[in-house]
């Protein structure tokens, strides 16, 4: 059994890159698609949404923090998508789902409302440790580090 998961491991290692590639598209796409009524919605959008700030003791300029958490959302999905400036969209995205996951807690929502945030923001935290991979733009651009390529873990 040891050596059928062993193989397996193997075999796999080489699709990393595609694995890489899938969760950056579905949960880059995701995100744009949450994203794109906050960052189009306008000035009186933005300030219902920046109100929740809020809950945190912040409670000037609701409208800036309105259509920052639009930004993050829209912006930092598409940039994650593609793979573009990713690990500093990956702490955009984990700041902004720490807010999220923060604000709904202290509303009272409870955790079944709040999780969402926490899986979204943990699973940023992860991505920014393991890099966007060969299909990306900061690949074609060489912004990713020498040492990313040519990884062996078998």
């Amino acid at each position: 059994m040891k050596e059928l998961i062993r193989s397996l491991n193997q075999r796999f290692f080489s699709f990393m890159d595609l694995g890489l590639l899938i969760f950056r598209l579905g949960i880059g796409s995701m995100f744009m698609w949450h994203g794109f009524p906050k960052i189009t919605g306008g000035v009186e959008k933005w300030a219902e949404l920046g109100k929740s700030m809020a809950v945190l003791g912040i409670t000037f300029a609701p409208a800036i923090w309105g259509f920052m958490s639009g930004f993050a959302e829209f912006f930092g999905g598409l940039f994650l998508a593609i793979g573009f400036l990713y690990r500093p969209m990956c702490l955009l995205l984990v700041s902004n789902m720490l807010i999220a996951f923060s604000t709904q807690m202290l509303e009272g929502k409870g955790m079944l409302k709040a999780a969402q945030s926490l899986e979204d923001g943990f699973s940023f935290l992860g991505a920014f440790f393991v890099g966007p991979g060969k299909y990306s733009v900061d690949e074609y651009l060489g912004l990713q580090s020498s040492k990313q390529k040519g990884y062996s873990r078998f």
